[in-house]
């Protein structure tokens, strides 16, 4: 598997109302982020692309100032357990907090997912950055940046030990015999840790991946330490090629001491693709986009990103020196930087935010797209890309009848999945229970 041409992985960021915050108002947008018929449109598209995974981000919250692409969103696992019945190969990635959830519950929901999905569920491990989210759980304080992250890693090793209550060959459904299942591989976890406490076993059999495949989007060092340690691929945001090839080698030098290779640990920073014709034409599309994004949630979004409201800041002065966060603090550091690295207003910031929440935005023709992709692969800055079209469904469709083509034409990127579970796709091996004596 290691010998074979290394290979451009792709997520589809999913965002139905459009990731930029006026690509719900383009003409051929279909708005809403509850629109089944759409997002059914969006997978089978996505599919089609051969694109390896399809992720949902998700909030716990809402607000008047949500952006419109998140403000209403059905949940994850209710979500993907529809989509799964009209795909067959493209992998499904639901984000899920371990600050405001269960091991027992995530454990089960992930399992069901990867049985009812053939065995293409992905977890998007996520600590939650936002404090009010600890108002909708009967709680008065979030924790802090540190304890979300020791939470995360036993909450983490709590589900795997679920995962591993069954054993491989466990249901043998013999009719002859009576005996419908081998009492002797199903194992009690018995954990009792810091903050958790979970005898199992847990009521779903062993996943078909083993573990579904494990996800982490902390570019801190906290959140690199921990994503290294268990996760299978690493989503982030990078603004330049030197500072992705600084993240790419960082975090791939993490990954030793935890007994993992670095050809079975994909990055992938987000990309947001303006696609065009023509450059020209790809920056007149980017200028419509931006005349219809609103202000006041450019402000909101740089704030929560920011952690402190920047609303009543002068606007078109340049932003402060500000106090580190306790909430996104990769992202918050990552806009501070860009801000003084191109000279940037409170309100060009805003409005760089309302398109890409700091993510990548590359204007161009189709082969200006993929000549950027190509470079930040070959030069090890990424290993593959998070896609966030700008709006749906067409900015997926541009990107998979236009681009798709010529990362192929340039084997870059397969014209044919691999397998039918998502990690023989990305060519990550199944791992063994922690029972297995073979």
């Amino acid at each position: 598997m290691a010998d074979s041409p290394r290979q451009i992985k792709l997520g589809l960021f999913v965002q139905a109302a459009g990731h930029h915050v006026g690509g719900w108002r383009h003409p051929e947008a279909q708005a809403g982020g509850e629109n089944l018929s759409l997002l059914q449109h969006i997978a089978q598209t996505a599919e089609r692309g051969k694109f390896d995974l399809l992720f949902l981000g998700d909030g716990l919250g809402t607000s008047p100032t949500t952006a419109p692409s998140v403000v209403a969103r059905f949940e994850p696992f209710t979500l993907l357990g529809s989509l799964s019945a009209v795909t067959t190969h493209i992998g499904l990635a639901a984000t899920s907090s371990t600050t405001y959830g269960e091991p027992f519950h995530m454990a089960r929901a992930f399992a069901s997912l990867d049985h009812l999905s053939g065995g293409r569920a992905a977890w998007n491990v996520v600590t939650t950055s936002s404090p009010e989210t600890a108002l909708n759980f009967s709680r008065s304080s979030h924790p802090d940046h540190a304890d979300r992250y020791d939470r995360a890693k036993e909450f983490v090793e709590v589900v795997k030990g679920l995962w591993d209550s069954w054993e491989d060959g466990a249901f043998v459904h013999n009719k002859e015999t009576g005996v419908f299942f081998d009492k002797e591989k199903l194992h009690d976890l018995n954990h009792k840790g810091p903050y958790y406490s979970v005898k199992g076993p847990l009521n779903v059999s062993r996943p078909p991946q083993g573990y579904p495949v494990l996800i982490q989007a902390g570019s801190s060092d906290t959140g690199q330490e921990v994503g290294a340690e268990i996760a299978d691929i690493i989503f982030t945001a990078q603004q330049t090629l030197e500072d992705a090839q600084a993240f790419y080698t960082g975090i791939k030098n993490r990954l030793a001491k935890h007994g993992k290779s670095p050809d079975h640990f994909f990055v992938m920073p987000g990309l947001l693709p303006i696609i065009g014709k023509t450059e020209q034409e790809a920056k007149d599309k980017f200028e419509q986009l931006s005349g219809w994004a609103d202000l006041s949630v450019g402000l909101a979004a740089l704030s929560a990103r920011l952690g402190q409201d920047v609303s009543t800041l002068p606007l078109d002065e340049p932003l402060p020196e500000l106090p580190e966060t306790d909430g996104a603090k990769s992202r918050s550091r990552l806009l501070r930087e860009l801000a003084s690295r191109e000279q940037l207003t409170v309100r060009q910031l805003a409005f760089r935010v309302a398109a890409s929440r700091g993510h990548g935005v590359i204007l161009g023709s189709p082969s200006q797209i993929a000549d950027h992709m190509e470079e930040w692969f070959t030069a090890r800055g990424a290993d593959g890309f998070n896609i966030m079209p700008p709006y749906f469904p067409g900015g997926l469709d541009d990107f998979v009848d236009l681009v798709v083509p010529e990362l192929q034409r340039r084997g870059l990127f397969r014209t044919e999945y691999e397998g039918r579970t998502l990690r023989e796709n990305l060519g990550i091996p199944r791992p063994k229970s922690r029972y297995a004596t073979v």
